[in-house]
């Protein structure tokens, strides 16, 4: 008995001892390639920093771009005006939030840093050698519409996702801050903001409200010992955004968030005249120790629009010329670059050379803060038994109004200005507009739109009527009502500053529009205009007083021609 106890004892024995070798085996086995993983991971790993250090330790030569980047307020050329509008904003004990308008390339984003860096240095100002210069550029700061990614506002990397690590194995949802928390205490420089999602832009103006970012998830629970009180506190009283806007943009005021710009100062940086682009393209060939042609030099400017066109052009224009072994830029170099980068050259004010019939200046206004004086032409025809037309080109067609929700297909608001100047003539002058085949024009390839050429247009006809020569050192802007008011504009300032570069002598411009600043101005006089009469006055005196006559127009059965042509 005591022998077969002691048999099946020894074989349970057996069996033990089998099992801890298997269990041994499959442990060994597990820490082995445990370790085997982790050296290959360090292997990985070593080359992959002996690749990095590689790469770091080469590197190009420093782009022309980068070298002629401003440094110091000097460097801005042509933006005196604007830099010291965004130093009051930004350098006293009460900074603002901001918006710049311009065109690209005149120095938007190094001005705002330098203003930052001037304001780290005045006492009053709340800024300090902590704030930071954040930036963002909004045609790229996309965000994920289920709240995974958001690198403007900040989201939330919750458990569920790949990537979240420990505590997200624990179950605990992680936030990650955005640009308005990486910027507090500092400035947030947003880029083409008017390019922001309608959804993000809602999400801004909320932090710009209460100066923090309020997180959500449906993994966050107030209860649960196992998130680290630094997430608590994060969830409960939201991440710190307290900081200063700062965007830029391209677009005109108007096509931008009312509700933004409500909360921000407005500042207008205006386009570099050619003085100033030759001045950019000088100093940059300065920076290479390269010379150019003087003939050379104004072709340039001529094309380039602004002061990174001007360095991208010297740029090519220096590597074709040593390509020839050459440190001198010619005029042939610089006409291959306009050839080879197609470009265009810079829209001119131009007025007209003499008076003329049926010629009128017109001011008008592209891009922001950019004035232009526009040709506006007309021809009348006499017809007979009422069977006039109008024809208007150089305007645009029709426009799409409307945001991205909704929007809408109209009449252009230059052509709706057409017929209801024709309304106007026959209502202030007694003109019967049936009577004539009118055709107006607005000369050049840029199309014109907007309802400011009205009084130009109404000029223009009625000087083409009456065989009357119209001042070719006259402008005029503003929109006419069908009874002959004279509606307001906008861009008065900028059209006026167009007039006065290029000697308009007078500038007529609607009552509502007038600033008292105007009467300072010497080597220009603008006139404040309401009623179309006033206007005739002016441009052609005594010619038309025993004309006007409240002519009926209820029924009025004339129709413009079937075709126009949109240039």
């Amino acid at each position: 008995m005591s022998e077969a106890f002691g048999g099946l004892s020894g074989f349970v024995a057996v069996i033990q001892l089998f099992f801890a070798i298997v269990i041994g085996l499959y442990f060994w086995n597990l820490l082995h390639n445990q370790q085997g993983s982790r050296t290959a991971v360090v292997k990985e790993s070593y080359k992959e920093k002996d690749k990095l250090k590689k790469m770091r330790g080469f590197a190009l030569t420093e782009p022309l771009s980068s070298l002629t980047r401003p440094t110091s307020f000097a460097d801005v050329i042509g933006q005196d005006d604007g830099i010291e509008a965004l130093r009051a904003a930004l350098c006293g004990p009460n900074p603002q939030h901001v918006i710049i308008y311009g065109p690209p390339g005149i120095g938007k984003t190094a001005a705002a840093r330098l203003v930052l860096e001037d304001a780290k240095k005045n006492e009053l100002s709340p800024f300090n050698e902590n704030s930071e210069f954040i930036e963002i550029d909004a045609t790229t700061a996309r965000f994920d519409e289920r709240g995974i990614a958001d690198p403007l506002i900040g989201s939330v990397h919750d458990p569920i996702y790949q990537g979240a690590g420990p505590m997200g194995s624990a179950g605990v949802p992680q936030p990650k801050p955005g640009a308005v928390t990486k910027a507090h205490g500092g400035i947030l420089f947003i880029d083409e903001i008017g390019e922001l999602h309608s959804v993000q832009m809602n999400k801004l103006l909320k932090v710009l409200e209460d100066r923090k970012v309020i997180l959500e998830s449906a993994y966050y629970n107030k209860d649960d010992s196992n998130i680290p009180a630094h997430i608590h506190d994060m969830f409960q009283n939201g991440l710190p955004a307290d900081f200063r806007l700062v965007g830029a943009t391209t677009r005109m005021p108007q096509e931008i968030s009312p509700a933004l710009r409500s909360r921000c100062l407005e500042i207008f940086f205006r386009p570099l005249e050619e003085n100033e682009i030759l001045s950019i393209a000088q100093k940059a060939l300065d920076k290479v120790g390269f010379e150019i042609e003087e003939e050379a030099l104004v072709e340039l400017s001529r094309y380039a629009t602004n002061g990174r066109e001007a360095v991208n052009m010297v740029q090519l224009a220096t590597g074709m010329a040593r390509s020839r072994n050459s440190n001198r830029v010619t005029l042939q170099i610089v006409e291959k670059v306009v050839q080879s980068g197609q470009y265009s050259p810079r829209g001119e004010s131009k007025k007209s050379e003499s008076p003329g019939v049926g010629m009128v200046n017109g001011l008008a206004v592209y891009g922001p803060n950019q004035g232009i004086v526009i040709e506006v032409e007309a021809v009348t025809i006499k017809v007979e038994n009422g069977r006039g037309k109008w024809n208007a080109t150089g305007v645009i067609d029709e426009e799409e109004v409307g945001s991205h929700n909704r929007t809408m297909r109209r009449k252009s608001a230059a052509r709706g200005s057409v017929e209801t100047v024709m309304t106007a003539l026959r209502w202030v002058c007694g003109v019967d507009m049936r009577e004539y085949d009118v055709h107006i024009n607005f000369p050049g390839g840029t199309p014109v739109d907007g309802p400011s050429a009205g009084i130009a247009m109404a000029v223009a006809i009625l000087s083409a009527m009456e065989n009357y020569e119209v001042d070719n050192l006259l402008a005029m802007t503003g929109e006419v009502s069908v009874r002959g008011r004279i509606k307001p504009v906008g861009g008065v300032i900028a059209k006026i500053e167009a007039a006065r570069k290029i000697g308009i002598r007078r500038v007529i411009i609607p009552k509502d529009n007038w600033l008292k600043i105007f009467n300072d101005m010497t080597s220009i006089e603008v006139i404040p205009v309401s009623t179309l009469e006033e206007v005739l006055d002016l441009v052609m005196p005594g010619h038309f007083n025993k004309k006007v006559s409240l002519l009926p127009i209820i029924g009025t059965d004339f129709t413009p021609a079937a075709e126009v042509t949109t240039f």
